[in-house]
């Protein structure tokens, strides 16, 4: 299972990256006011900085929701690294541009997915990954990870390419959950995966280990 991050904080996103386990990077505008990333420029160029630090896929979002404004940003976005993956909400205009960024080989990560039959929308227009919101479907009291393992279920059947991207990760639980049911990708923030670190028995053990030593 690939690790992404999810956040825009370069300083995150490098000790990620320096940890020798990192796959991409996902962000949205929600992350990007959080790092007080303001205005197109500014945005573009923080995507810029990302793919200085990550080699590897980096979901852009869209920030239209019209076909020719996700189509329009879109391409702009792509145009901006090779890593870039064009990040589409799941409606209808989404699914449209989808299908338009696939027969142009560009990329796409549909975010905002909540169903199965979401799911398939988005592998039949060709997205290259899809993320469901695992954490999101929790807090509406359904399972999220259920979820993640119903989609892994069904394109396994069907043989679709698209990559499944556990989203909305919550904990480091969530992480392993989702590696047992076999999802393609996690994202998570960085406190999520510095958690599957952390054991107490590793930190007695260590401890144990080092008094010893001393008595060598």
């Amino acid at each position: 299972m690939k690790f992404f991050i999810d956040t825009a904080n370069l300083a995150q996103i490098k000790e990620a990256h320096d940890l020798g386990i990192l796959d991409g990077v996902t962000t949205n505008p929600s992350l990007m006011a959080k790092e007080g990333i303001k205005g197109q420029e500014a945005i573009l160029q923080h995507y810029r900085d990302i793919c200085g630090i990550v080699d590897g896929p980096v979901s852009a979002e869209v920030l239209a929701t019209d076909f020719k404004g996700i189509v329009d940003e879109g391409m702009k976005l792509a145009a901006l690294h090779a890593n870039i993956v064009v990040k589409v909400p799941m409606i209808k205009e989404g699914i449209k541009a989808i299908k338009y960024f696939s027969d142009n080989d560009i990329k796409t990560n549909c975010t905002l997915v909540f169903s199965a039959g979401q799911a398939i929308m988005a592998a039949k227009a060709g997205a290259t990954m899809v993320s469901p919101f695992i954490g999101r479907i929790d807090d509406a009291n359904w399972d999220g990870v259920q979820l993640i393992e119903q989609i892994v279920n069904v394109y396994n059947a069907q043989g679709f390419m698209t990559e499944v991207l556990a989203a909305s990760i919550r904990s480091p639980l969530h992480i392993v959950k989702c590696a047992e049911v076999g999802a393609d990708i996690c994202t998570c923030p960085l406190s999520s995966i510095l958690g599957l670190l952390n054991h107490p028995l590793t930190d007695i053990g260590l401890a144990k280990f080092l008094e010893d030593a001393k008595n060598l």
